[in-house]
């Protein structure tokens, strides 16, 4: 699994050659979301809401009733089909008025599952407190929870987090300056390189000395007169989405142990080296026996242990690396020896260890 993910490695290097598309590696000032969030209710379960014990889904549930004209008791109120929950929403830079855009809601009290709830209407603001959106609808959670009165328990997914597609509507928009003076790009990987070769393409290809790099991440564009019209700010952003530019990265191996996979960035280099692979199996067994006394003795029938070890040790398989040897020599030779994800985990940590690997090692 491990060496074919080095291949892909590869092969996606050559792809980088060509250039990606800015609007891949980047993102620009006006395309910033802004997150909402909000408190609400959700109804309709099926006996797997929150318990009595969840105080605020009481109380919520009866400051509700009494603004539509119906006074309850909250000890006598029984919530089990009902649920509390936070519903988050992205609103995106140039969203309009009526729009709809996705929204999730997630749990908040000790409810079993939002399986077939309904989530009534809940408002959504931003960090400055202002609502920009509400939220309704019915709750996809791809999945299920059953309990059964016996105890048993069937379980798909995760059923205390759920989205509604479509389910906000915008009542409000941002305050977006459309035509404004300077525009900011920001990259996804920071790294001064790429930062470098964006500003120059920019340069090129839009106008001599527009952008200018900040630091490793985040350039400023200044927009050109011929742009500052209405509509030319949209054509201005269409035109840098599309430049290409070879972005850069720096040497780098990332290893997740839990799950044997190993990624390799496109730079990481061996110095001159050789590396010896082999593995020791050793065997135990043990096989009961029965130890019977003798006819009209005064012993008893004893059970013992006959045990055997096999140690087998696997002749090292040694490999020479020169100066200079990249990723993809190394995964040929590892092809080649049959390494397993485990084996190739451990000969990566000893070549960082031994200072053969020029790269950054990520251990996850």
């Amino acid at each position: 699994m491990s060496v074919v993910v080095l291949a892909l490695s590869l092969m996606a290097w050559q792809m980088a050659m060509s250039g990606v598309r800015l609007k891949d590696i980047a993102t620009f000032q006006l395309d910033n979301d802004m997150q909402l969030i909000g408190y609400g209710l959700v109804v309709g379960l099926d006996g797997t809401g929150d318990s009595k014990s969840t105080i605020f889904t009481l109380q919520t549930l009866t400051n509700m009733m009494e603004r539509m004209g119906i006074t309850l008791s909250p000890e006598k109120v029984k919530v089990k089909n009902v649920a509390a929950v936070m519903v988050t929403a992205q609103l995106p830079s140039f969203g309009r008025i009526g729009s709809k855009i996705d929204c999730t809601v997630s749990s908040l009290g000790d409810a079993n599952s939002l399986q077939g709830g309904m989530l009534l209407i809940t408002q959504l603001s931003g960090t400055d407190g202002i609502v920009y959106a509400t939220a309704q609808g019915p709750i996809s959670i791809g999945g299920f929870n059953v309990q059964t009165t016996g105890g048993d328990r069937i379980t798909e997914n995760y059923a205390l987090v759920g989205r509604i597609p479509g389910g906000a509507i915008i009542e409000k928009e941002r305050p977006v300056d459309v035509n404004p003076e300077y525009l900011s790009i920001n990259l996804f990987n920071p790294d001064f390189t790429t930062c470098g070769r964006v500003a120059d393409k920019i340069n090129a290809v839009i106008e001599p000395g527009a952008a200018v790099a900040r630091n490793e991440g985040s350039l400023t564009v200044k927009i050109p007169s011929i742009f500052r019209t209405p509509g030319g700010m949209v054509d201005l952003i269409s035109r840098m989405e599309s430049l290409e530019v070879i972005p850069d990265a720096v040497a780098r191996v990332v290893i997740n142990e839990k799950t044997g996979t190993i990624v390799a960035g496109e730079y990481v280099t061996l110095s001159a080296v050789a590396l010896a692979h082999g593995n020791l199996k050793i065997e135990i067994k043990a096989e009961p026996q029965v130890s019977q006394p003798e006819p009209f003795s005064r012993g008893r029938t004893v059970l013992t242990r006959d045990s055997e070890i096999i140690a087998e040790a696997e002749e090292a398989r040694i490999i020479k690396f020169e100066e200079k040897a990249d990723i993809g020599d190394l995964a040929e030779a590892l092809n080649e020896i049959g390494a397993t994800p485990r084996d190739i985990i451990a000969i990566f940590q000893a070549l960082k260890l031994a200072g053969a690997l020029r790269a950054e090692l990520v251990i996850m």
